[in-house]
């Protein structure tokens, strides 16, 4: 879906704003410094960035979706293409399965559902003097709140060593659904799905994925804490 729909859709609630969009191409607001959201947790500052991606989800939150936008339920079938393509790795078949049993189930017994960003991290949200922090580049998903927490979860990408880590997990989940009212369990177990999910992207997107991979490691720590 195009970006600059699901923006529209946000009506610039925690988002970059639309000046313009028209058959693909968008016209956005000008962000300035537009520092990344990174920087905070190079610099030490995890919790403080994971309490700015807290309001920024508050912020976006309860929206209705634009026309046509996908649902969690359409990404699933990233699953069953692997499954479908594969008889062996990069992806252990037992974890892809176990992985798509929680989604399944999480999925069917969502609750309230709404607009999410659908990829909302540390790249993704940049600083403007006078708005503040703002999210961008969203891809635009119908899903529970719980949902929005995977990402974060699994980044910085640089910093791998860093967020995978139980204390690091933990207390970021922790963190945010104390912050947003949200289901512990719940988000831990889409962290999980979404971390195995991820991996399978890549492996689609070409990327050369082993049993070491960043999201592999992230989704064997949070199988084990379910």
């Amino acid at each position: 879906m195009n970006s600059g729909t699901v923006l529209e859709a946000f009506q610039g609630a925690g988002t970059v704003r639309v000046h313009k969009s028209d058959h693909g191409a968008v016209l956005l607001e000008r962000l300035d410094p537009a520092t990344e959201l990174v920087e905070l947790v190079r610099s030490g500052r995890d919790d403080e960035a994971t309490h700015i991606l807290a309001n920024t989800i508050g912020l976006m939150a309860n929206h209705e979706p634009p026309p046509g936008c996908p649902t969690l339920f359409d990404w699933v079938r990233g699953f069953d293409r692997y499954l479908s393509e594969h008889s062996g790795g990069p992806i252990s078949l037992q974890l892809v399965r176990e992985a798509e049993s929680v989604y399944r189930n999480l999925a069917l017994s969502q609750r309230q559902t709404m607009l999410l960003h659908g990829d909302l991290h540390h790249y993704n949200v940049l600083f403007d003097s006078t708005r503040g922090w703002i999210s961008i580049d969203p891809k635009g998903v119908v899903g529970e709140l719980e949902y929005e927490l995977g990402a974060i979860i699994r980044n910085p990408v640089e910093l791998p060593d860093f967020y995978i880590s139980r204390a690091v997990v933990e207390r970021r989940l922790m963190q945010l659904t104390e912050a947003l009212g949200l289901d512990y369990d719940r988000a831990l177990r889409w962290t999980f799905a979404q971390a195995v999910l991820s991996a399978i992207w890549e492996v689609e997107d070409g990327v050369t994925v082993t049993s070491d991979h960043p999201s592999l490691c992230l989704a064997e720590l949070t199988r084990m804490l379910l």
